[in-house]
């Protein structure tokens, strides 16, 4: 990139900053440990969090940090200069590090997002069930379809069949709840897969669920189990694809549309980010199954699928049983299973918006 460049660059990055956050923050003194990187302050991450009582995950594989608190979820990446806060890109001068085997962050990083956003404690009420209210709006995809029947289970009963009366009755749950639902399908028809995730892209839903039943050549086996999309799925390629043909949702995201370098940094962001979410919703799900039922829950799993490949948000694929296993196709022949199925996917959710407070 050649200097002109890097400026307007940088200029551009600055006003889109200062829109989004107006004037800095004066520091807050705290007793917390600090170190010089490269001549800039900065702070050991871990106890920044502990005392703003900010949860944390650090993800060593992808060298990536979340962090939740109330209403507020924020993304960076160690050597990156753009962290993601609530959705919305941030430029820091400096990036984030690692100093002594810990990460830190710039001071930057800790008066414009830290100081700015968790000045004092945010008391959530807990009485009777927790609301989706972080939850807008989630496409329920019920897998296969007309001249596609999915698995066959012993006694004949179809997949295309289990998945669609789970769909449905997930979307009358999550509408009680004042959930926007769009369904990729809500009769017997088929939709192929590459138009279900373009469906979940276009509607810029906050979730998206695919609903399948599984089947295997060995009778005995048996189990409730979710996908994310797997860290063998190449993101980079995602995100390049992403950058030439997507709309960033970010509000005025001059830099973004104009910089296929960055927008692409930016893609590359979201699809880790959206992993990782996806992995804590998958966790609540089984576990909100395993309360509710007495299927062997088998957990989660990386996949390649392509309804998940191309999903734009965080997205799973529920497998809720075997129609191949006698016991679990005769549970899931049963319209009392599965609305146990839907209620645990719906708290299961529930569950995943209450861990990002």
């Amino acid at each position: 990139m050649k200097p002109k460049r890097q400026r307007i660059l940088l200029l551009i990055i600055c006003a889109f900053i200062f829109s989004l956050n107006g004037c800095l923050t004066l520091p807050v003194q705290e007793s917390l440990p600090t170190y010089t990187v490269n001549g800039s302050t900065y702070y050991a991450l871990i106890p920044l969090c502990e005392s703003r009582k900010i949860a944390w995950h650090y993800d060593t594989f992808s060298r990536t940090v979340d962090l939740t608190k109330a209403n507020h979820k924020i993304f960076l990446r160690i050597l990156d200069n753009l962290v993601l806060v609530d959705g919305k890109a941030i430029f820091i001068s400096q990036p984030v590090d690692i100093y002594d085997g810990a990460v830190v962050v710039p001071l930057e990083f800790k008066q414009k997002v830290i100081d700015s956003l968790f000045k004092a404690e945010i008391k959530v009420s807990r009485r009777g069930k927790f609301p989706l209210t972080k939850i807008k709006k989630v496409v329920i995809d019920a897998g296969h379809g007309a001249h596609d029947p999915g698995a066959i289970g012993i006694t004949g009963l179809r997949e295309k069949d289990v998945n669609l009366d789970i769909a449905n009755r997930l979307a009358a749950l999550l509408k009680a709840e004042g959930v926007t639902v769009v369904m990729t399908r809500n009769t017997d028809k088929f939709i192929p897969l590459s138009n279900r995730a373009a469906l979940a892209n276009n509607s810029r839903a906050d979730l998206f669920v695919s609903i399948h039943s599984n089947a295997s050549r060995a009778r005995n086996l048996n189990g409730f189990e979710i996908y994310y999309v797997g860290t063998n799925v190449n993101d980079i390629k995602r995100a390049e694809f992403a950058a030439r043909t997507a709309r960033l949702n970010i509000d005025n995201s001059c830099l973004a549309s104009r910089d296929l370098e960055l927008k692409a940094i930016l893609w590359d962001l979201l699809y880790a980010s959206d992993r990782a979410e996806s992995i804590e919703l998958s966790r609540n799900i089984c576990r909100e199954i395993d309360n509710r039922t007495d299927s062997r829950i088998i957990g989660i799993k990386g996949a390649r699928f392509e309804v998940l490949r191309g999903a734009r948000m965080p997205a799973v694929l529920v497998e809720t049983g075997f129609l191949s296993n006698a016991r679990e196709e005769g549970l899931l022949r049963s319209s009392s299973y599965r609305e146990k199925i839907a209620e645990g996917i719906l708290e299961g959710i529930r569950s995943y918006v209450q861990s990002l407070q």
